[in-house]
């Protein structure tokens, strides 16, 4: 019983010892060098998503956006003198185009080359006027071409699509691509 009380006296003592005392101890680090899960990115204090274009505010010709993160608990940044700073996260710049009215206007309107006019392709659109569509194969050549997210505006730019869309991000080999080799079993 003595040793249950001693005990009890030793972890009320602790427990006063620990919430009396301020023993966090705060580090002043160059955020630019933190690691994963030592910072919230994007800081949800802020409103990212563009409602025009369903990609972070700031989304540049680059595909990249600066957002604001927040450092954890007792990190404090060199560069701006409290736990925020600004990190750069990939997105995709869109012009305006959007998805659902490129995909319609092939659809109903294809064969008069409207999808084409619309993403910026004038001379497809008036060889397609002027064929009627290519006789229906071009139309539906381009119905399935847009639909895949093929053919995309003339700009370089993404289509508009909402933030949990449809989005196809195709995967390219190259000369810089290679194979690891596969351990035997």
């Amino acid at each position: 019983m003595f040793i249950k009380m001693r005990l009890f006296s030793y972890f009320i003592c602790l427990f006063i010892l620990f919430t009396v005392c301020n023993c966090q101890q705060t580090y002043r680090v160059e955020c630019s060098t933190l690691r994963m899960g030592q910072y919230l990115c994007p800081d949800p204090e802020y409103d990212l998503i563009d409602p025009k274009t369903q990609q972070p505010r700031g989304c540049t010709k680059e595909n990249k956006a600066k957002v604001v993160c927040r450092a954890a608990d007792n990190i404090i940044c060199t560069e701006t003198n409290n736990s925020t700073f600004k990190r750069e996260i990939p997105c995709r710049w869109t012009n305006g185009y959007s998805f659902e009215t490129a995909l319609l206007l092939s659809i109903f309107v294809g064969m008069l080359g409207a999808d084409r006019f619309y993403l910026g392709y004038p001379g497809l659109g008036l060889l397609k006027l002027s064929t009627l569509g290519f006789m229906f194969l071009g139309q539906l050549v381009d119905v399935v071409l847009i639909a895949t997210q093929v053919v995309t505006p003339a700009d370089g730019s993404y289509y508009v699509i909402p933030y949990y869309g449809p989005v196809i991000h195709i995967l390219a080999s190259d000369n810089e691509t290679y194979r690891l080799p596969q351990p035997d079993w």
